[in-house]
């Protein structure tokens, strides 16, 4: 199914259900690729609002394949023309069509955390976003959200009360370091210190309360101060 249709179908859904508040530079995202968006992981929702933003005809989009299990896991699949992703391990042939798409010009819609936050707060990142990003030379574009749990959606749904949702874009985006060169543990540093300031930027988006694992970082404070 082509990107346009599934932009349509999300302009046309989410309002219907949801106030969506568009903040920061998510109103002038880049209409050509690469880049990767990069964001934090609430809920099922988290997808479509990502396609409410996006404007981009070449979209990548990674799931999981216990997803595969499920019929409307599948389904899903389906519509949104995913890559699965073998969960529990590095899945070099995604990666490597990953990498592909993003070189030639794609959008790839990425959470880095790897599952939903039960909590709404930021969990612990995983470095394959930094890995897969420094490969194509794309930059990533860090984006809140906020909204989209769940339990949150399926009480206001059930008492017939519209979602409040907001999407948050960082000012500009973030090029991980070339991690080519490096090896071993300087490899590892290098990928957790580009994902930690990745979601990092996320956090300073965030309310305080959804800062999670990331709000007590030095780093948090300082990109807030900045801003001020």
């Amino acid at each position: 199914m082509s990107a346009a249709f599934l932009r349509f179908c999300a302009r046309k859904i989410l309002p219907l259900i949801a106030d969506v508040e568009v903040r920061g530079n998510a109103d002038d995202l880049p209409k050509a690729g690469g880049y990767m968006l990069a964001c934090n992981h609430l809920g099922r929702l988290d997808s479509l609002v990502a396609y409410y933003v996006l404007d981009n005809d070449d979209l990548i989009h990674p799931l999981t394949d216990k997803y595969k299990k499920i019929w409307w896991g599948r389904l899903l699949g389906r519509l949104f023309d995913v890559t699965w992703l073998t969960r529990g391990e590095a899945d070099l042939s995604a990666m490597k069509e990953f990498i592909s798409r993003l070189k030639k010009g794609a959008v790839m819609v990425i959470a880095p955390e790897g599952t939903r936050s039960k909590s709404a707060q930021l969990l612990k990142a995983e470095a394959g976003a930094i890995y897969i990003a420094s490969s194509a030379r794309v930059g990533i574009l860090p984006v809140a959200i906020t909204g989209t749990q769940d339990a949150e959606v399926v009480a206001r749904l059930k008492s017939f009360r519209r979602l409040k949702i907001t999407l948050t874009a960082d000012s500009e985006l973030y090029h991980p370091p070339d991690i080519k060169s490096a090896k071993g543990a300087e490899r590892e540093r290098l990928l957790r210190e580009a994902i930690d300031e990745v979601f990092c930027r996320i956090a300073a988006l965030l309310p305080e309360s959804y800062r999670g694992y990331y709000k007590d970082f030095p780093r948090v404070k300082e990109i807030l101060e900045g801003k001020r």
